[in-house]
């Protein structure tokens, strides 16, 4: 049964809201809605939605998607009348994504983007709400001889390698959204999100930028898979909100990219983070490995062209931002993850 706006809010469910996208996402949406956030803490942490949950319309469950969920029977919900005005939209991030986390968790990833993705997919039809999934560039598989890849590339994934539980998890998560989209009318958006950094990125999230960091600021050895010339994409997190929240508002379903146009080398990005951090580390090269593998630079001419959207924050801004963040929290958050881990 469809259900408008009956109060002055809209409802909003976010999966995985308290990831680093979820929780800036989060952040956004808060400010004119009322924002449900769903986590069950596996790459998530508390204290990227900790400033919010004093907020009446932001609510915090801690539950994992991969299991059902009837958001009536939550109690702490009461004051979204979830009965009377049910959800309009629903974001679904639910799923690890850097290659460290999703090696230590395949059949995690694989699930909640099948189990997990279709039980929000059923609130979606309950509701008749709008639904938007987080999916990547992983899809396009292998691209090297491709300048910039556009949503209309099909390319070879080998579904049996290092990678292959994120890559064929995200696959799959954009053909069941467009079935559900085909069969029961839903208003669905897919995004292919490229590389993204930001403030709440861990210091231990194993990606190439907190890495770079994390290193940087204890003065430590940098290691980048490739050569002098080895570059890629990158794009800061407040450019991604806003490409989802345009997407969302928008007349389309994707799939559309979501990146950075510019190309950056991977030892320029580190100078620059030496340089903003005062660091001492030097940098050395190692080969590629399988599951190193960088993503491929993505078109974005849809993007500009259907939302009049592309990154402007460029990156000695957003690395200082990071920086400032990472170097400020690192022991608040190594303490936040050890007990979060006890927990």
């Amino acid at each position: 049964m469809s259900k408008g706006v009956i109060f002055d809010k809209k409802n909003i469910l976010i999966i995985g809201g308290a990831g680093f996208v979820g929780s800036h996402l989060c952040d956004e949406l808060v400010k004119s809605n009322k924002v449900i956030c769903l986590d069950n803490f596996l790459t998530g942490r508390q204290s990227n939605i900790s400033h919010l949950l004093q907020s009446q319309d932001f609510i915090f469950i801690n539950h994992d998607i991969i299991n059902s969920l009837d958001l009536v029977k939550q109690p702490e919900l009461s004051g979204f009348k979830i009965e009377f005005q049910g959800l309009q939209e629903i974001y679904f991030l639910a799923s690890p994504t850097s290659p460290q986390d999703y090696q230590k968790y395949p059949l995690e990833t694989l699930l909640v983007n099948s189990v997990g993705l279709r039980h929000a997919l059923d609130l979606a039809v309950k509701y008749q709400a709008k639904f938007f999934y987080a999916s990547s560039p992983a899809v396009y598989g292998q691209t090297q001889k491709i300048k910039a890849v556009k949503e209309d590339y099909l390319g070879a994934v080998n579904q049996l390698g290092l990678r292959a539980c994120f890559e064929e998890a995200k696959r799959f998560g954009e053909t069941l959204v467009n079935n559900y989209r085909l069969r029961h009318g839903l208003n669905t958006k897919i995004a292919r999100i490229a590389n993204c950094y930001g403030p709440r990125l861990r210091l231990a999230d194993g990606r190439m930028i907190p890495e770079i960091i994390r290193l940087a600021l204890k003065n430590e050895a940098i290691i980048i898979y490739g050569d002098k010339n080895s570059h890629g994409s990158y794009f800061f997190i407040s450019d991604l909100i806003k490409g989802i929240t345009k997407l969302m508002e928008s007349g389309e379903n994707g799939p559309m990219n979501l990146g950075s146009e510019w190309k950056n080398k991977f030892a320029e990005i580190a100078q620059k983070i030496f340089a903003i951090s005062g660091s001492k580390s030097e940098i050395k090269f190692a080969p590629v490995g399988e599951l190193m593998s960088t993503q491929p630079l993505v078109d974005i001419d849809l993007a500009k062209a259907k939302l009049g959207w592309f990154p402007v924050v460029l990156l000695d801004e957003g690395l200082t931002k990071t920086i400032d963040y990472l170097s400020a929290q690192q022991g608040i958050l190594a303490a936040d993850e050890f007990s979060e881990k006890v927990l």
